[in-house]
């Protein structure tokens, strides 16, 4: 199918092209065979920058509380309110993408971010950081909304699950990436490095977008936007993304943590509502009627908070121990590593005739085994290290294959709001890894072995089986043979 130029008409209006209209691929690059490759490889770019940015912020804390003459609690806003910007647009930002213009709503993406990350180099108190942070989040909104859509876009049939594969590396290679380049930037050129570096990138995939997507195949126009929806989106995510937050800390009133998830169950009540009611709604209520699709969901969101799970325990556990930063760091990296690794290879190296549904109840047994196994084997660099590195090899096989379920569930000219919706599971599911992994440490014992760290792993296993369990109910056929590329 012709992705023909979609122009949009608003009377009484007149925008520059740019800001309104996606352009074709020059013909040379559309018309080569491979041309997916360079498309995805754009989108890896932006997967990649999001998640280095996420991780790598943290390394800053120490040096913004000196420059700024802050607490920790207060620096840690710089995140906290890019978090909560980044999961409560998503979904929106899908739906505009879906109405406007995948390939436009992205290209915009990189020109917000860059924007965002060259002011927050620039910014002169700490609160002017924190709402420069909002900004650069709505910028990776619109970049994480449209990823999973533009990958689906540029791939042919039968490359989905690879496409999705390689964009899950360069994610998990960008939060690999993300506290190594940190402690260098920080430590030798100073804390505005690590948001002046997203400046040259996001300018090279700006250009490298604007050559090598393609445009948008199928728009889903809609007479108007879901405000209130909106607000009832932002008011639930946010108050259970605070409540999570606040769940470890033991000097923090059980009430105000229970008050949060309240209001966020009601939030949650009253957006559901909403949608079922308005002319345009964020989340068509049939989309969730399909099968694969809540199930998916399910799965992404279990799948990430294990992957980030240990991300948290590891690091503690192990410095509790008496290992340095430098070792827990080391070991650490098995995680992401064989993540990344099997993410990229594992369409390869499977047999092609496994479908999805096969794919991802190999990849959660493979987690839940090596988290089995790192309750009965001894904490020690020498055997924890092979075990995160199987943990990460059968998340890099679930979550591609998970993935490629629920986009494939999802009608062509939603997939902006399907990407909104894995992206949002993702978000929600790292928060609760992080959060249930620090609780389980605040308990009696600590981190220290075997009290505080087996109850997280306990915990992580649990989970890891109800993945297992999703994997198990999915229903996926085996993928077309590989066609040629998407016509623009």
């Amino acid at each position: 199918m012709a992705d023909d130029l979609i122009r949009p008409r608003t009377p009484g209006r007149r925008l520059p092209g740019v800001l309104t209209r996606e352009r074709a691929r020059p013909e040379r690059i559309r018309a080569s065979p491979g041309a997916w490759r360079p498309a995805v490889a754009t989108v890896c770019l932006g997967a990649f920058m999001g998640q280095l940015d996420a991780s790598i912020v943290t390394l800053a804390y120490g040096s913004l509380r000196a420059e700024f003459h802050a607490s920790l609690a207060a620096v840690t806003w710089v995140s906290v309110a890019y978090l909560l910007t980044l999961v409560a647009l998503l979904l929106p930002m899908g739906r505009l993408s879906d109405a406007h213009g995948r390939k436009l709503l992205y290209l915009h993406g990189f020109v917000v971010f860059t924007a965002g990350s060259a002011a927050c180099a620039l910014a002169p108190d700490l609160p002017a950081l924190i709402a420069l942070r909002v900004v650069q989040a709505a910028g990776a909104a619109m970049l994480q909304a449209n990823s999973v859509a533009l990958v689906r876009t540029c791939a042919p049939p039968g490359r989905l699950r690879l496409a999705l594969g390689v964009q899950a590396a360069a994610q998990a290679l960008g939060l690999a990436l993300g506290p190594l380049t940190g402690g260098v930037l920080v430590s030798t050129l100073g804390w505005r490095w690590i948001f002046a570096l997203n400046v040259p990138v996001g300018l090279a995939a700006l250009l490298a977008g604007r050559y090598l997507l393609p445009r948008t195949r199928t728009r889903h126009r809609a007479r108007g936007f879901d405000w209130p929806g909106l607000a009832l989106l932002a008011l639930a995510t946010t108050c259970l993304l605070l409540a999570l937050s606040l769940l470890p800390r033991p000097a923090v009133p059980v009430w105000w943590t229970a008050a949060l998830f309240v209001l966020a169950a009601g939030a949650t009540a009253g957006f559901a509502v909403r949608q079922r009611r308005a002319a345009c709604p964020l989340l068509s209520p049939g989309l969730l009627r399909v099968r694969a699709v809540p199930l998916g969901l399910t799965g992404a969101l279990c799948a990430y908070l294990v992957l980030f799970g240990p991300l948290v325990l590891v690091p503690l556990a192990l410095t509790a121990r008496g290992y340095s930063d430098l070792s827990a760091g080391l070991v650490l990296s098995a995680l992401p590593a064989g993540f990344a690794l099997a993410a990229a290879t594992a369409d390869r190296a499977l047999p092609y005739t496994w479908g999805e549904r096969a794919r991802c109840t190999l990849g959660a047994a493979l987690a839940t085994g090596a988290l089995a196994l790192m309750l009965v084997l001894p904490w020690d660099a020498t055997s924890l290290a092979p075990l995160l590195a199987l943990l990460g090899l059968g998340l890099g096989v679930h979550v591609p294959a998970n993935n490629t379920l629920v986009m494939a569930a999802i009608p062509a000219r939603s997939s902006g709001t399907g990407g909104g919706l894995v992206n949002m599971a993702r978000g929600l599911g790292t928060a609760l890894g992080v959060a249930l992994v620090s609780l389980a440490l605040q308990l009696p014992g600590g981190a220290h072995w075997p009290d505080g760290p087996q109850r997280a792993v306990l915990t992580l296993l649990l989970v890891s089986s109800a993945t297992l369990a999703v994997a198990r109910r999915q229903k996926g056929g085996v993928p077309g043979r590989p066609a040629g590329p998407p016509a623009d």
